[in-house]
């Protein structure tokens, strides 16, 4: 195989690999964007807002120090809703349990049918475990869809690169090819 057909062949290797890459930024920019939007969606159906800067809410400093820059907002984000349920929801749920889970209150409750109290805070820990639960949920997805908007930059990037190589060997293949025709003379 001559050098200009190998300059032809790894150039245009090198430009079906920045179609393939360019689409995959597409994809990944497209995955960003829904996956983004679903999660603020869910979350703002839930209508659930931070208490107001300065509020009583926000004095302990189990809450305060990470909930603080949140206060009087609407939950709409991954990363609020991991503060909401880390360190709101959980932070209450310990309070309410001394630090016991739902598995461990459900046992004692299994144990004590008639213990009224223990029910009721069985129902309300598994409640409360559901939604941070579900919170976590939004957030692991969130954080999905920025890694995607990551993926896809890099796709990018890589998608340019691989063209401007592929035009700098097509480039070479024609002047190889040139300076062959040339020197058969």
């Amino acid at each position: 195989m001559n050098r200009t057909a190998l300059d032809r062949l790894l150039s245009a290797s090198g430009a079906v690999i920045a179609v393939v890459l360019l689409l995959a930024g597409v994809l990944m920019t497209w995955a960003h964007v829904y996956v983004h939007d679903q999660v603020r969606e869910q979350l703002v159906a839930q209508k659930i807002f931070f208490p107001a800067k300065g509020s009583k809410a926000l004095a302990s400093k189990e809450i305060g120090p990470y909930l603080n820059r949140y206060a009087g907002q609407q939950l709409e984000t991954g990363a609020q809703a991991k503060a909401w349920a880390d360190h709101y929801i959980a932070v209450h749920l310990e309070e309410m349990t001394g630090g016991q889970t739902y598995a461990q209150l459900s046992t004692k409750a299994q144990a004590d049918p008639d213990d009224q109290k223990l029910q009721s805070e069985v129902e309300t820990v598994f409640r409360g475990e559901t939604l941070r639960g579900l919170l976590l949920n939004a957030y692991a997805f969130d954080t999905v869809a920025t890694f995607a908007l990551i993926g896809a930059v890099v796709a990018y990037v890589g998608a340019v690169v691989m063209a401007f190589l592929a035009a700098l060997g097509f480039r070479h293949a024609r002047r190889a090819a040139a300076a062959n025709t040339a020197g058969a003379r």
